[in-house]
């Protein structure tokens, strides 16, 4: 059986000190995508519908894992990587102290080999085994590039991440870079299961030259 090691393959891409902003170049990879939105007042601890979309997305990646370690042809193991989200509020960027709801895009990288009908498989398999979640219909398969970006990891709560996102702030006006795109988080732990101060969470903004 052929095995991928995806996290040894894009390593630069999902490690970043904790102390220094770094850049890197996000190659095309295709993805697992889900769209939603926090509702008014929640926040995505609190959300019914985001724990249910998180839920949605780790059941349909570990059944395309499972594919394809299983099959007869071909089977190819590879391990199921970091849930990520894009955010961002209708009104412009992302910030912790909008009152706007929170609109994100979560993501999970997929090797290359992943089909559009191996996916639409396993969103079937997901719908059998849990019900007919509306969550699931909204599921796809998508490539997705960022190219040019700056990350840095950020260690402790996900309310203390504005003393980390200064620093890629200050990052961009010295090198004469401006943000575009959406905040985007990688999250390297489990809040089950790490303490909030032992929490890493990579963050990564896509950059351009500040003309």
């Amino acid at each position: 059986m052929k095995k991928l090691d995806l996290r040894k393959d894009y390593k630069e891409l999902y490690a970043a000190p904790a102390k220094r902003v770094v850049e890197v170049k996000v190659p095309r990879l295709k993805f697992i995508m889900l769209d939603g939105e926090i509702e008014p007042g929640g926040t995505p601890s609190t959300s019914e519908s985001f724990a249910e979309a998180m839920m949605a997305m780790y059941g349909v990646a570990y059944t395309l894992k499972f594919t394809s370690k299983l099959r007869e042809r071909n089977p190819i193991d590879y391990p199921v990587m970091a849930m990520e989200g894009l955010w961002w509020v209708k009104s412009g960027r992302f910030s912790f102290e909008s009152k706007e709801p929170w609109s994100y895009t979560l993501m999970m990288v997929q090797p290359a080999h992943i089909t559009p009908a191996m996916f639409r498989r396993a969103v079937e398999q997901v719908r059998a085994k849990r019900g007919g979640s509306p969550v699931l219909a909204r599921l796809r398969l998508e490539w997705f590039s960022e190219g040019r970006c700056i990350q840095i990891m950020h260690v402790g709560p996900y309310a203390d991440e504005p003393r980390t996102l200064a620093l890629m702030d200050e990052y961009m006006h010295k090198h004469g870079l401006r943000f575009r795109g959406k905040h985007h988080e990688i999250y390297m732990g489990d809040p089950r299961r790490v303490k909030p101060e032992r929490l890493k969470t990579l963050l990564r903004h896509a950059v351009e030259r500040d003309s």
